[in-house]
């Protein structure tokens, strides 16, 4: 699965679960690790944890690989593996605390990229 594909099977994963805020920032320039990184907020630790969940479901479906998954028992914030892409699920004031957006200098073009997903 090319990575525009794989970010829009993520993004409709995290629709799925009434995810806010969905933000996808390029970071191939930046690091070597990913490709790309998505981050979205979460009304509570119950719908981070959903909204995880679904992605890993519905990257499984896909058979793409799903690595190491950090944060579940909290839920504050969720981090998922997927290879060249990195999912950050988060509460709102935790998000608005570490501002990762602004961590990795993705600047206001970064920050206005707001994908939607086909479905």
């Amino acid at each position: 699965m090319n990575i525009e594909n794989k970010i829009k099977r993520i993004v409709g994963a995290l629709e799925e679960i009434k995810a806010q805020d969905i933000t996808v920032l390029d970071t191939g320039k930046l690091t070597s690790l990913f490709e790309r990184m998505v981050i979205a907020s979460g009304t509570s630790n119950r719908q981070t944890r959903a909204l995880a969940d679904n992605v890993r479901i519905r990257m499984k479906e896909a058979d793409e690989y799903v690595g190491n998954t950090e944060g579940e028992d909290s839920g504050d914030w969720v981090l998922l593996d997927l290879g060249d892409v990195i999912v950050h699920v988060m509460l709102p004031a935790v998000r608005a605390h570490y501002n990762l957006e602004e961590l990795w200098g993705a600047g206001e073009a970064a920050r206005a990229r707001h994908i939607q997903s086909d479905h």
